[in-house]
């Protein structure tokens, strides 16, 4: 909700508010390494898996396009809950162990660190009262630039890896 406050502000050329706070360099700051944490976690795991010989050696039965697909999902379950993975992945090796680790504590504590400095920096400043140039936030028009970055966000960000998995694989049964 507060990067579609803060992209609400860039296209309107006023400086973003929500709640009566301000959204500061220090708070855009956060908010991007918040934002970045989830996607830099997933894509870089699952590119080390799949150039590392001990994460290749764990799809037993898919590689290829549905390889890829296995361990993106593999990466994305560990980082968001407890992980799960496709019945393809021997995900019980050391590799994967300490690989699906490492997402897990990112998606706990990357996600956790600037989340409570973003509000610490929120609880640090007064509170403004609305202006002219206060983004109302309980309009469906906010509903809706809220709903349109998450979608805009979570495509540009997982659609390319998803095109390298699922895509190419019904592509490669359409054509052999």
């Amino acid at each position: 909700m507060l990067f579609a406050v803060f992209v609400a502000g860039l296209m309107v050329g006023r400086t973003p508010e929500y709640v009566g706070k301000r959204l500061t360099p220090v708070e855009t700051r956060l908010l991007a390494i918040y934002i970045l944490i989830g996607p830099a976690a997933v894509l870089l795991l699952t590119a080390l898996a799949v150039v590392a010989p001990a994460g290749v050696a764990g799809l037993t039965t898919n590689s290829g396009p549905h390889g890829l697909t296995e361990l993106l999902n593999a990466y994305t379950s560990s980082f968001s809950n407890n992980g799960q993975t496709f019945g393809g992945l021997s995900a019980n090796s050391l590799f994967f162990n300490l690989t699906t680790a490492v997402a897990m504590l990112l998606g706990r504590f990357g996600l956790a660190i600037p989340a409570l400095l973003l509000a610490g920096a929120f609880a640090r400043q007064p509170i403004r009262g609305a202006t002219v140039g206060t983004l109302p936030t309980d309009t469906p028009l906010f509903g809706g630039v809220v709903i349109g970055t998450l979608l805009i966000v979570g495509a540009l960000t997982y659609l390319p890896a998803l095109a390298l998995g699922p895509i190419v694989e019904q592509l490669r049964w359409l054509v052999g």
